[in-house]
Protein backbone atom coordinates (compact mmCIF):
# COMPACT_ATOMS: atom_id res chain seq x y z
CA UNK A 1 0.00 0.00 0.00
CA UNK A 2 1.06 3.33 -1.02
CA UNK A 3 1.50 6.43 1.49
CA UNK A 4 -0.88 8.83 -0.54
CA UNK A 5 -3.45 5.33 -0.14
CA UNK A 6 -2.85 5.52 3.37
CA UNK A 7 -3.60 9.14 4.26
CA UNK A 8 -6.53 9.29 1.75
CA UNK A 9 -7.67 6.08 3.90
CA UNK A 10 -6.97 7.89 6.94
CA UNK A 11 -8.97 11.15 6.27
CA UNK A 12 -12.04 8.87 5.03
CA UNK A 13 -12.03 7.71 8.62
CA UNK A 14 -11.72 10.78 10.23
CA UNK A 15 -14.14 12.53 8.21
CA UNK A 16 -16.95 9.85 8.96
CA UNK A 17 -16.17 9.70 12.38
CA UNK A 18 -16.16 13.57 13.10
CA UNK A 19 -19.16 13.51 11.01
CA UNK A 20 -21.42 11.16 12.53
CA UNK A 21 -20.30 12.99 16.38
CA UNK A 22 -21.32 16.25 14.93
CA UNK A 23 -24.45 15.18 13.66
CA UNK A 24 -25.06 12.89 16.73
CA UNK A 25 -24.90 16.27 18.89
CA UNK A 26 -26.77 18.59 17.77
CA UNK A 27 -30.22 18.70 19.40
CA UNK A 28 -33.16 18.16 17.30
CA UNK A 29 -34.63 21.93 17.55
CA UNK A 30 -31.48 23.33 15.84
CA UNK A 31 -31.39 20.84 12.72
CA UNK A 32 -33.66 23.08 10.90
CA UNK A 33 -31.56 26.12 11.34
CA UNK A 34 -28.22 24.09 10.50
CA UNK A 35 -29.83 23.15 6.86
CA UNK A 36 -27.67 26.18 5.35
CA UNK A 37 -25.14 25.14 6.73
CA UNK A 38 -25.21 21.47 6.15
CA UNK A 39 -26.28 22.49 2.36
CA UNK A 40 -22.42 24.29 2.43
CA UNK A 41 -20.83 21.34 4.01
CA UNK A 42 -22.68 19.20 1.35
CA UNK A 43 -21.46 21.43 -1.69
CA UNK A 44 -17.14 21.18 -0.10
CA UNK A 45 -17.43 17.45 0.03
CA UNK A 46 -18.07 17.80 -3.83
CA UNK A 47 -15.20 19.73 -3.84
CA UNK A 48 -13.54 16.79 -1.64
CA UNK A 49 -14.37 14.43 -3.69
CA UNK A 50 -13.28 15.74 -6.85
CA UNK A 51 -9.67 16.52 -5.37
CA UNK A 52 -9.25 13.15 -4.25
CA UNK A 53 -10.73 12.08 -7.14
CA UNK A 54 -7.18 13.78 -8.70
CA UNK A 55 -4.86 13.05 -6.57
CA UNK A 56 -6.06 8.77 -6.60
CA UNK A 57 -5.83 9.17 -10.63
CA UNK A 58 -1.97 10.31 -10.18
CA UNK A 59 -1.47 8.02 -7.07
CA UNK A 60 -3.23 4.39 -7.69
CA UNK A 61 -4.47 2.42 -10.53
CA UNK A 62 -6.55 4.99 -13.24
CA UNK A 63 -9.27 2.82 -13.53
CA UNK A 64 -9.93 2.08 -9.99
CA UNK A 65 -9.30 5.69 -9.20
CA UNK A 66 -11.66 6.71 -11.51
CA UNK A 67 -14.49 4.32 -11.08
CA UNK A 68 -14.18 5.16 -7.08
CA UNK A 69 -13.90 9.12 -7.81
CA UNK A 70 -17.01 8.75 -9.83
CA UNK A 71 -19.02 7.23 -7.19
CA UNK A 72 -18.11 9.29 -4.50
CA UNK A 73 -18.32 12.64 -6.62
CA UNK A 74 -22.50 11.50 -7.51
CA UNK A 75 -23.19 10.22 -4.19
CA UNK A 76 -21.57 14.06 -3.04
CA UNK A 77 -23.76 15.68 -5.87
CA UNK A 78 -26.53 13.64 -4.85
CA UNK A 79 -26.35 14.83 -1.30
CA UNK A 80 -25.84 18.40 -2.18
CA UNK A 81 -28.76 18.38 -4.22
CA UNK A 82 -31.28 16.75 -1.78
CA UNK A 83 -29.97 19.41 1.08
CA UNK A 84 -31.13 22.11 -0.82
CA UNK A 85 -34.48 20.41 -2.09
CA UNK A 86 -35.29 19.69 1.62
CA UNK A 87 -34.26 23.10 2.78
CA UNK A 88 -36.81 24.78 -0.13
CA UNK A 89 -39.47 22.40 1.36
CA UNK A 90 -39.20 23.95 4.70
CA UNK A 91 -39.08 27.13 4.06
CA UNK A 92 -41.60 26.94 1.43
CA UNK A 93 -43.76 25.04 4.83
CA UNK A 94 -43.31 28.46 6.59
CA UNK A 95 -44.18 30.21 3.43
CA UNK A 96 -47.39 29.10 3.44
CA UNK A 97 -48.14 29.22 6.84
CA UNK A 98 -47.28 32.67 7.20
CA UNK A 99 -49.49 33.61 3.66
CA UNK A 100 -52.64 32.03 5.50
CA UNK A 101 -52.55 33.57 8.47
CA UNK A 102 -52.17 37.45 6.72
CA UNK A 103 -55.22 36.93 4.64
Amino acid sequence: MDWIQVVLFIVFVLATVVGYFLIKNVPSLLHTPLMSGMNALASIVVLGALVTTGVALHSVNETIAAVFGCIAVALAMFNAVGAYDVTDRMLQMFQKKNQDEHE
